[in-house]
């Protein structure tokens, strides 16, 4: 009852562009190595290759590297696309063939290789389950190797830059591009996306971290103004991505499109220069999203080194228009240098210089269907499982799968990030049928593979669309499945928590005419659930990926070991909400308005914390199909750097993983919530086997962002080290430390 494992060594050739089962073709258009290019010479740092180009360099070259072009042609604007993109791609920029210096190959996004465009062109892939789901996995490895795989498939496909690593804060529940980002924690969200961008940047090619910052909500998307102070801002949103950037060096941070304080993202000094470039020394270059760019000087000014899909904007900003402004001396000739060096460091640095890509790679899809169901089977949360529903037993002689397509499919978001299955849509002629749509289906049946884990059942589909015939039907059954969704994509928010189409009143009269009813969600992110008192079982999917439906089908009849944890709190309602009503009028998309950011960094399960409120389920919340037990919790204080230790131990009858979770709270100084998550550890054990954990926490989270000398100060005192199952467990393991005063710098070194 446990997952199968990959071996490490079978994926080798997934994970490594420079094993010998790499890309022949790509690997063989070496860079030119002539005296003419001192800059081929490999034992040279990045830094130098890049000032030996960049001094070869032309204004009309230098202008190249600058400016974007969309990848897709756009009938509504009658623009033709570059000719030298990839078709149907995310975006293109020109190279320098003179100097050997590769054009870049830009592609969406976090989950695969998406295509921009449906219909018999589109571009199919393996897709991750949502990022939602991996970051339900708490498990880093796992993580790195779904990025490792998508990444391989860019450099296959010819992509040398991945649109990848979203990684803002899930502060609305109602976003619709939640299912893109890691959830709501600053640790957990930037460590899990941190882990894919390693993966995907192990290709040599570059990932991009997104979208800096703020960009939390759709509704509004181009004309809110974020308001936050720079506290909350730095304990918050710029904490996950800071801990992103520390952990994985992306190669590009890609700006959003909405206002901050004021200024809009892509040309936002405090952003840009201050924060990224300045307090954390970043090296790589900002690229705009695709209609973020609004000025030339600002904009460059400010910061931004690249405009992307220039097609999006109103007019082509860092072209002529950023000639003539370094020309005239509104933009300095040495800010034009520096956008260039960033953008040739990055390139050198991440491989695109020594590792050209090419298109036409070889693909194991079957070998990466493997990955993505890994990560869907670590990721899928077992919410509720009373009476001992889970795991299904094989011998059920008759099974109803109930609602949601799970005849054909699995259900995933839509937007820039649609990766395009193989073998093409499960579902065809879904509203909406234009962007974000069309509504995809990935074509992997739970309802087949749940046959495959019962042959000897008889196992009957209902499309749930009439509540009396699909009741009638679930009476008659040993057990019922009945899948519930949600879709969600970019540029859509929910508009309210709650499961679309009349699908709540379909689980209450499913589960009055049979109690062994078990509800599987392919939802976005958070719903609420009003019958969940009734409900003995419920399965979160998210949205699983290439192969969710084998994945859900092998947790529910335990042939997997349900193992994912919550990223996010589940509200029982909007009321329980910062912000009850979604902020914005979806139908009046060019009127700007303001978003207050009042409940600062006590985001998600702090919030609930601080106001004790007790959400429908915590964050951190996760079954299993066999019992855990902890003991021996320890802190001590080394080098000024707290140290905890603990034992977990199998108690079970079967082999299972678990997340034990160690959260801080300090006994006297106030903090913006009761308690942070301090770290965590995915451990793996047989039954009645134990396993020491060792955590270091971070010193950042034990202290309070002060502004005005831009450090943290931990307050001398004591704190409590809290050794939970998940944010809400109230009988916890305690133990008490005391914590010297200490001020540390931006990066949580000993100030000096």
């Amino acid at each position: 009852m446990f997952s199968k494992k990959i071996s490490v060594i079978a994926i080798a050739c997934l994970f490594s562009a420079t094993s010998a089962c790499a890309n022949p073709a790509a690997e063989s258009n070496q860079p030119v190595t002539s005296a003419a290019h001192p800059w081929a010479n490999k034992t040279l740092t990045a830094d130098q290759r890049a000032d030996l180009v960049l001094k070869e360099m032309t204004q009309d070259e230098k202008l190249k590297l600058v400016f974007g072009h969309f990848g897709s042609n756009m009938a509504w604007k009658n623009h033709q696309k570059h000719p030298d993109a990839i078709p149907h791609s995310a975006g293109y920029v020109e190279g320098v063939p003179r100097l050997g210096v590769p054009a870049q190959f830009q592609t969406d996004a976090g989950l695969g290789v998406a295509t921009q465009g449906s219909g018999p062109t589109a571009r199919e892939g393996t897709s991750l389950p949502s990022g939602l789901a991996t970051a339900a996995t708490w498990n880093l490895a796992t993580a790195y190797q779904g990025g490792a795989m998508i990444g391989s498939e860019a450099r296959a496909t010819g992509f040398n830059v991945m649109l990848a690593g979203g990684v803002n804060l899930l502060r609305e529940p109602r976003n619709g591009r939640n299912f893109e980002y890691a959830g709501e924690d600053p640790l957990l969200a930037g460590s899990i996306v941190a882990a894919q961008i390693k993966g995907i940047q192990s290709n040599h090619i570059i990932s991009t971290m997104k979208h800096f910052a703020f960009n939390n909500q759709e509704t509004g998307r181009f004309v809110l103004d974020a308001k936050i102070d720079d506290a909350s801002a730095r304990m918050s949103d710029l904490l996950a991505m800071q801990f992103a950037l520390e952990k994985s060096d992306p190669g590009s941070v890609m700006c959003a499109y909405n206002r901050v304080n004021g200024a809009y993202a892509c040309e936002n000094d405090y952003l840009l220069n201050q924060v990224l470039k300045t307090d954390w020394s970043y090296r790589g270059y900002v690229m705009s999203d695709w209609g973020a760019t609004h000025s030339t000087v600002a904009a460059a000014n400010s910061g931004l080194d690249q405009e992307s899909g220039w097609e999006f904007d109103v007019t082509p900003y860092f072209s002529g228009a950023l000639k003539e402004a370094v020309a005239n001396g509104f933009v300095a000739q040495a800010r034009l240098d520096n956008m260039l060096r960033r953008i040739l460091r990055t390139m050198f640095d991440k491989g695109l210089f020594d590792h050209p890509v090419a298109s036409g790679g070889k693909i194991d899809y079957a070998a990466h269907a493997l990955v993505t169901q890994q990560d869907a089977e670590e990721g899928i949360v077992l919410l509720k499982n009373n009476a001992g529903l889970l795991p299904l037993m094989h011998d059920i002689k008759k099974i109803v799968v109930i609602g949601g397509y799970a005849d054909v499919g699995i259900l995933s978001g839509g937007g820039s990030s649609q990766v395009y299955p193989i073998g093409g849509l499960a579902v065809k002629g879904l509203e909406p049928a234009i962007w974000p749509g069309p509504v995809v289906y990935h074509p992997s049946s739970p309802l087949a593979a749940i046959q495959r884990q019962a042959p000897q059942a008889q196992v009957t589909y209902n499309a749930g669309t009439d509540l009396k015939a699909a009741a009638k039907l679930a009476a008659q059954a040993d057990v019922v499945v009945l899948f519930a969704t949600q879709w969600v994509g970019e540029a859509l928010d929910a508009t309210t928590l709650s499961l679309p189409s009349n699908q709540d009143a379909l689980i209450a009269a499913v589960n009055a005419a049979n109690p062994k009813t078990v509800v599987v969600l392919e939802t976005g992110g958070p719903v609420t659930m009003p019958w969940i008192k009734q409900v003995n079982s419920v399965l979160q999917a998210w949205y699983p990926g290439t192969s969710g439906g084998e994945a859900i089908a092998r947790i529910l009849f335990g042939k997997v070991n349900p193992s994912g944890h919550l990223p996010a709190s589940f509200p029982a309602s909007e009321s329980q909400l910062p912000r009850p009503v979604l902020d914005g009028d979806p139908s009046k998309p060019e009127q700007r308005f303001n978003v207050t950011y009042h409940e600062g960094a006590t985001v998600g399960y702090k919030w609930f914390d601080a106001k004790k409120i007790t959400p429908l389920f915590p964050f951190g919340h996760g079954l299993s199909y066999t019992q855990f037990a902890y003991s021996g919790l320890n802190s001590t204080v080394k080098e000024g750097n707290l140290h905890v230790s603990f034992k977990v131990t199998n108690t079970g009858k079967i082999q299972g993983k678990d997340v034990p979770q160690v959260y801080v709270s300090p006994s006297a100084s106030k903090w913006e919530a009761p308690k942070r998550l301090g770290g965590w550890d995915k451990v793996d054990l047989l039954p009645g086997e134990s396993k020491t954990v060792n955590l270091v926490v971070d010193p950042r989270l034990l202290g309070m962002y002060d502004s005005a000398t831009k450090t943290w100060r931990i307050a001398a005192g004591t704190y409590k080290v809290i050794l939970a199952r998940d944010a809400g467990d109230l009988e916890t393991s305690m133990v008490s430390v005391k914590l010297p005063a200490r001020t540390l710098t931006l990066q949580g070194k000993d100030k000096k």
